[in-house]
């Protein structure tokens, strides 16, 4: 099966190499091109691309507002942001948006391809970058604002073991050889942290573990 993508930025030059090497790949097509938010927005209503990957920063709608558009409706693409980061504040914006990765643009074209087979599977992923990031501006917030800790009342404590794992960035077969469980037990335990939660995948799971407090930067 293949997978359709649209890319949104508005550097040619990003758009080009990444529709070059997708170009060499058999699984992956780029099905459409975007400038801008707005034609992100409409060409992937037109087109129902499985993959969109997203720049933050664009003229007229940015990122933001275009993955949420996106990501609002029933069967909606998936979205992955490859930015700069130059503002954490979009960043943080965008996760909320509902964006499932992100990417910053200096990695191997290798790793943003394998980043979109693993978004378009229905996974989530962000880079380590971009989890210092998330956790500095999170724990910036929560010094504000009390922590989400009702939420909480809603798992196990086996639930509760592995959220914070989550929220540490282990992977699944980590977390499954930390509380010795099988990897499907692992699983398991995610899908139903998901439901309990009302998290669309595991990107906002790890913003939760920061928002309710049980993990801090510290660990």
């Amino acid at each position: 099966m293949t997978i359709r993508v649209v890319l949104a930025d508005d550097q040619p030059l990003i758009r080009t190499a990444l529709q070059l090497v997708i170009a060499e790949t058999t699984d992956l097509e780029v099905v459409g091109e975007a400038a801008d938010g707005a034609e992100a927005v409409r060409l992937t209503g037109e087109l129902a691309p499985d993959v969109v990957v997203m720049d933050l920063r664009m003229p007229g709608t940015d990122g933001i507002e275009a993955t949420r558009q996106i990501t609002s409706g029933p069967d909606a693409a998936r979205v992955l942001v490859l930015t700069t980061f130059d503002d954490d504040e979009d960043v943080y914006g965008a996760l909320h948006a509902g964006a499932s990765g992100f990417l910053v643009k200096d990695m191997a074209l290798d790793d943003i391809l394998a980043a979109v087979r693993i978004v378009a599977a229905g996974d989530a992923l962000i880079a380590p970058s971009v989890t210092r990031r998330l956790i500095k501006e999170v724990t910036g917030r929560s010094r504000a604002t009390p922590p989400r800790r009702a939420e909480l009342g809603r798992i196990t404590d086996r639930e509760r073991e592995v959220l914070t794992l989550v929220g540490r960035g282990l992977s699944n077969a980590e977390i499954a050889d930390t509380l010795c469980l099988s990897i499907a037990t692992a699983k398991t335990y995610l899908t139903r942290l998901l439901a309990k939660l009302d998290a669309r995948d595991r990107v906002q799971l790890v913003i939760l573990a920061y928002e309710t407090g049980l993990v801090s930067a510290s660990g």
